[in-house]
């Protein structure tokens, strides 16, 4: 499994960096809907879909993304209020209580409000190929979080985290993740990425709280798998499971971020 994770992990690396900084405006969207859509599908699959109902829900929600891509218009505040509720109040509440989907609509609503506020994400934080590095900040926060706690977690983990819904994660490996992303935040705030200025100890509030978000992302994608008696939410990327699986902090950091921004009136 480890020659098939590495290619795929090299294609990933090039299909993101591509995507980010060489892709014309008009193109772009296209990029931000070959994350997204295979997270539906695979969110239709953890749903127990049927097949009709998955090729309505994917095509349902291409034209929605086709629509938002074409008119550039971006969610107000209502959405973005929603998206707050979802990761500050409710994915807590649901991973404490391990509430199940109790019918397919329930299903579908709940899958458009975890990704489509990530694809409004992709297209405001990268109007254009100058804005890539902006994105890939957000983006490496992410990936900071994960690889300091995966090796804090190896190196230090007793406690564990959730052990009824992700046993391999631990309070130590959580640990790790503030410090990499704490050190990420004081690189940021010496830097001219983004279009605002804010001073290191709102830097370190900032990432500490989508640190946090990342963590939720995740559990609650976990959760969810778990849920449906699966290990991976798809094979499509090989030795590494599914999309979902890829992104499911990233998901919650784009939407939270984005939000964030939105009401905070910085700017993008």
């Amino acid at each position: 499994m480890l020659i098939p994770r590495i290619i795929t992990a090299i294609f990933l690396v090039a299909f993101v960096l591509g995507g980010l900084f060489w892709l014309p405006a008009d193109t772009y969207p296209l990029f931000a809907a070959a994350i997204i859509l295979p997270a539906l599908w695979e969110w239709s699959r953890l749903s127990a879909f049927a097949l009709p109902a998955q090729v309505g829900y994917l095509l349902l929600s291409t034209l929605m993304m086709a629509a938002v891509a074409k008119t550039g218009a971006q969610p107000g505040a209502g959405l973005h209020g929603m998206v707050l509720v979802m990761w500050f109040v409710v994915a807590p509440a649901w991973l404490a209580r391990r509430w199940v989907l109790q019918d397919k609509l329930h299903a579908t609503f709940v899958g458009w409000l975890l990704l489509l506020p990530a694809y409004f994400a992709l297209l405001a934080w990268h109007p254009s190929a100058e804005h890539g590095g902006r994105l890939l900040a957000v983006m490496a926060l992410v990936w900071i979080a994960d690889t300091a706690a995966y090796f804090a977690g190896r190196a230090f983990g007793r406690r564990k985290l959730a052990p009824a819904i992700s046993p391999g994660k631990s309070w130590e490996g959580v640990a790790g993740a503030f410090v990499g992303t704490s050190l990420y935040a004081l690189w940021l705030s010496q830097t001219t990425l983004f279009a605002f200025t804010l001073p290191v100890w709102a830097w370190l509030g900032v990432v500490w709280l989508l640190t946090a978000v990342s963590v939720v992302g995740d559990l609650l994608e976990s959760w969810f798998k778990r849920a449906a008696g699966v290990k991976d939410s798809s094979q499509l990327l090989p030795g590494h499971g599914g999309v979902l699986d890829r992104i499911d902090s990233l998901i919650a950091v784009l939407a939270v971020s984005h939000a964030l921004a939105f009401f905070s009136g910085v700017g993008m």
